[in-house]
């Protein structure tokens, strides 16, 4: 078609090893694609000033770089989470911020009861214990039976439901908090954040980090909960006041925790975390499989695909964006 340019798709930044997925979808539609590893503003700025469309993992979008992006039409976060991205300032510029809110659940509802098991029956500290030549049935104490615990669940999303399905099926009781959700799965008894902190053996965190969660749990919190209970966080680790925790875990107001989200990462090498028994780690990786990345990659480049053929995508984490004359355009560019 004449006067016809292709719409260009930037990535500013992925660490997925590959980006071939979504440039292959992306080439196909008629999308030019560059890819980047920007993670600055001002690295943003330099590589994504003229996208119609941006893909983006972690890099800072800021109202200073999305004023510096006059033709963009769509964002799309690599994943659940849009706490990198300023959703207002997005909004009022009429550009849409779209994600991937269910590529993952199985594998981070996994994970979840995963470290949950490994910390209550102590796995890797008996693991740690045989290498090093000690063998020893009753090293962790206290030790209790799993089934029949009370497992409290800190947002009732996609993750949170399923992960409430899976622990019911292996005998725990289930209660949730969530002043956003109406209703959970049958088994799950809703309840409010004290009730949950103070019943609950085990805590697990599913909810988005925004103003209203962030240090979410802090000081309060955990000197509420049981000398035993434990605290898992697959989500975000700005829920958690680290210093809190650490506090927590040192002073023994909770038993242990387990977190893949944490306030800084990576881990700095000097963090009290790293020096404390009762703490499990692992390297943001809850979301991480095969069939999660594969799903990950095509839905985000559908996502942008779908805004640039004038249409909307099936997750937005900004819908403001449509109400008010906001839209910065209507038309397709494919």
């Amino acid at each position: 078609m004449k006067g016809w340019t292709m719409p260009l798709a930037i990535i500013t930044d992925c660490n997925h090893g590959s980006v071939e997925p979504e440039v292959e979808i992306l080439q196909a539609a008629g999308v030019e694609v560059r890819s980047y590893q920007a993670l600055t503003e001002d690295d943003a700025i330099r590589v994504a000033a003229a996208a119609d469309a941006i893909l983006t993992q972690y890099a800072r979008i800021t109202a200073r770089v999305l004023d510096a992006l006059p033709r963009c039409r769509v964002i799309v976060r690599y994943g659940v989470g849009v706490d990198t991205i300023d959703l207002e300032a997005a909004a009022a510029r009429g550009i849409i911020v779209a994600n991937v809110p269910d590529y993952c659940i199985e594998e981070v509802s996994d994970h979840a009861l995963t470290l949950l098991f490994g910390l209550w029956r102590g796995t890797v500290l008996y693991d740690r214990a045989v290498r090093q030549g000690v063998w020893n049935a009753e090293m962790k104490q206290p030790m209790f039976r799993l089934a029949g615990r009370v497992l409290g669940i800190l947002g009732g999303g996609r993750i949170g439901t399923r992960l409430a399905q899976k622990a019911l099926g292996v005998g725990m009781a289930v209660i949730g908090y969530d002043p956003y959700v109406s209703a959970w799965p049958a088994g799950v008894r809703a309840v409010n954040l004290e009730t949950l902190l103070r019943e609950s053996d085990a805590v697990s965190i599913h909810c988005p980090l925004c103003a209203e969660t962030q240090h979410l749990m802090g000081e309060a919190q955990f000197r509420l909960m049981k000398p035993t209970a434990l605290v898992v966080n697959t989500a975000r680790g700005g829920v958690i006041d680290t210093a809190a925790l650490v506090r927590a875990l040192r002073e023994g107001w909770i038993g242990g925790a387990a977190l893949d989200a944490l306030e800084e990462e990576p881990i700095a090498p000097d963090s009290p975390l790293l020096a404390l028994p009762n703490v499990l780690l692992t390297p943001h990786m809850a979301w991480y499989s095969r069939d999660s990345t594969v799903d990950l990659k095509r839905r985000t480049a559908e996502a942008a695909l779908a805004v640039l053929r004038g249409g909307r995508p099936s997750s937005v984490a900004n819908p403001a964006v449509f109400t008010g004359g906001r839209l910065r355009a209507t038309g397709a560019l494919l």
